[in-house]
């Protein structure tokens, strides 16, 4: 008789040692269910809900915080650039640049100024001072002179001529400034030689400021007389043009004032004479006790201007 087939015992050698093979006569046995798992029992009233932990979060990595804090950057960035600039924040910014700009030249300038003086010398600084207190005292003096003429006005028992001499004497003196009368004093005679014809319109005014600022009442180049609306242009085929005619150097300055006042004004360090010998000019200067200008103008009545009332 053939052998029996042994397939169940190869099969289960094939399933490993977690397959079970019945022996023979015995039934398998059945396999014990697993015990069902109960639910945690639920604490019972609301007493415990405080109790209760909160779960913490887990920390978090250092390439998750160096991208998070490109990323606050890259945010921070995008709000600041580009700037959003209403109308008038720009006028703003634009005054505020104009009034630094402004305090900039201003403070250059007056260091400027400072540098000259701190680089003069003691008898130049001592001119300047002496300068200063001139025009201080001649201030004073015509301070005292208006009122000393309006206490003469109030005080006097017939105003009517008091006020006709006073008007004789203003109108003199008006005449003096206006050019229409000649003027004779104590003074100064300025010469201004110009061989290489450096001098131009502009020193001649600066010139005549000076003068003016130091207390000359009357003035006159070569042979034009000075007043308040003279004007000075360059020639085009050299020197200079006085309201219109024109004056070839030398320069010849007639003026009427207190030569100790006008001489240092001239000679101060940075001042007029410096300057023209800088330009290959010669200035000389010689105070006299008695000058004449006679130099004229001719009177015009204005077309637009009228005495305001009062």
């Amino acid at each position: 008789m053939p052998a029996p087939a042994r397939a169940p015992e190869v099969a289960a050698e094939a399933l490993g040692a977690d397959s079970v093979t019945p022996e023979p006569g015995k039934a398998p046995e059945a396999e014990e269910a697993p015990e069902p798992r109960q639910a945690p029992e639920a604490e019972e009233g609301p007493e415990f809900e405080d109790d209760q932990e909160e779960p913490e979060h887990a920390p978090m990595s250092v390439s998750a915080q160096t991208v998070d804090r490109h990323a606050g950057r890259r945010r921070l960035m995008a709000a600041l650039w580009p700037p959003r600039v209403s109308r008038g924040q720009l006028v703003v910014a634009l005054l505020l640049f104009s009034l630094g700009l402004g305090l900039a030249i201003q403070v250059r300038s007056t260091n400027d100024h400072h540098s000259q003086l701190r680089g003069a010398r003691q008898e130049d600084l001592v001119r300047i001072l002496d300068e200063l207190d001139s025009r201080q005292q001649r201030l004073q003096q015509e301070k005292a002179e208006l009122e000393q003429s309006l206490a003469k006005l109030e005080n006097s028992s017939n105003q009517a001529k008091e006020a006709q001499e006073q008007t004789r004497k203003k109108a003199t003196e008006l005449g003096v400034l206006a050019g229409t009368v000649r003027a004779t004093g104590p003074g100064i005679v300025l010469t201004v030689d110009d061989p290489q014809g450096q001098v131009k319109a502009d020193m001649l005014l600066d010139t005549l400021q000076e003068l003016r600022a130091a207390g000359a009442e009357a003035i006159q180049i070569n042979d034009v007389r000075v007043v308040v609306n003279t004007y000075f242009t360059d020639a085009s085929g050299g020197g200079v043009q006085i309201d219109g005619k024109k004056v070839s150097a030398p320069y010849r300055f007639t003026v009427v004032g207190n030569p100790q006042d006008l001489t240092p004004a001239l000679n101060i360090p940075g001042g007029v004479v410096r300057t023209l010998e800088s330009h290959q000019a010669r200035a000389t200067i010689s105070q006299q006790q008695k000058v004449v200008v006679d130099a004229l103008v001719d009177p015009k009545t204005p077309q637009y201007a009228k005495p305001a009332p009062k």
